[in-house]
């Protein structure tokens, strides 16, 4: 599956999250995490982040970060870079620390920031074994500064939390809406195998798709708003879209059948959208070899290139399977 494009924008809030390679633990004691909030502290001067909430957890960290400037990926690259170096000279070794890129979340801040804080805070207690019993006693989480049990960063930002939170006692307003738990919806979203690339209401992905992907082709912009768009999705839209019957897509007929647009569009957008294996396609539309996807969806973007009425129409499409999965 290619790697999801990333969305960057001025004053966008992100859930950013990243683990050691093969689950490795990242930090081993004290020095390990106080290495990694002076890597906090640095991106938040260099690059003008604002860091409302972080989580350090053994073997992976979670950050709620703001970017007014736009620039995720340059704080992301000297976040993981300059912290794996400060961890190979104190581990005395060296090579990659991470597993790969970094997960970020483009988040909704109007609707979800309070639900990710929450959430954020949560983990050394939400885990099958649990690290602490109380939140209150867990040292690498910004939780104890957000209910004044510990100094604040210079470079936390709690105020925007607090405000959503609308309450004189903040500290104790926090406190009490943490130890709630998290609401069903943050739990279905985070226990999925595929996270999304956006947390937001239907309103805010339209947002992003028509205003801050105008640069994108209509593919890329339902993968960035959709990283896991079913099968039968695109295949239920598709058959409403021609007026057909789903099962007429899904069944392989020769003759005419050959030559049948909305199935070979199906085809192709299961290809582009899903990050299905061409294997998994092939089954799913009775195909008896995986070559015949390729095959199809090759003849699908050449007569998008060549057929600007058909190019529309795959727009069209491909906007109404995009709006039907948020």
């Amino acid at each position: 599956m290619p790697r999801p494009l990333r969305v960057e924008y001025e004053n966008a809030f992100y859930h950013v999250m990243n683990r050691g390679r093969g689950r490795a633990m990242i930090f081993h004691s004290d020095k390990y995490y106080l290495a990694f909030l002076e890597t906090l502290s640095e991106v938040h001067i260099r690059f003008k982040c604002i860091i409302h909430g972080y989580c350090l957890m053994g073997n992976h960290y979670h950050l709620l970060i703001e970017t007014p400037d736009a620039n995720l990926s340059r704080i992301m690259r000297h976040i993981n870079g300059v912290y794996t170096q400060r961890y190979n000279r104190l581990k005395k070794t060296d090579g990659s620390l991470f597993r790969g890129r970094f997960k970020a979340i483009l988040v909704d801040k109007d609707e979800y920031i309070m639900q990710l804080s929450r959430y954020i805070h949560r983990n050394p207690i939400d885990m099958k074994k649990p690290i602490v019993e109380k939140l209150s006693r867990y040292p690498w989480s910004s939780y104890r500064a957000y209910i004044n049990k510990a100094k604040t960063p210079s470079w936390l930002y709690r105020e925007f939390t607090y405000g959503i939170l609308a309450h004189k006692n903040k500290y104790k307003a926090y406190e009490r809406f943490v130890s709630h738990g998290n609401d069903k919806e943050i739990e279905n979203t985070y226990s999925r195998n595929y996270l999304p690339s956006i947390l937001g209401t239907k309103a805010f992905k339209e947002m992003v798709f028509n205003k801050l992907l105008s640069d994108k082709s209509t593919e890329q912009k339902s993968k960035i708003i959709n990283q896991k768009i079913s099968m039968p999705t695109i295949v239920e839209v598709i058959a409403t879209d021609y007026g057909i019957d789903a099962q007429k897509i899904l069944l392989k007929k020769l003759g005419r059948q050959s030559n049948f647009e909305a199935r070979k569009i199906a085809i192709y957008l299961c290809q582009e959208l899903t990050g299905e294996y061409l294997r998994v396609i092939a089954i799913y539309f009775n195909l008896s070899h995986i070559g015949s996807v390729s095959y199809n969806s090759s003849k699908i973007r050449r007569k998008r290139k060549d057929d600007k009425k058909f190019a529309k129409r795959l727009d069209e499409i491909i906007v109404k399977v995009t709006k039907q999965a948020f």
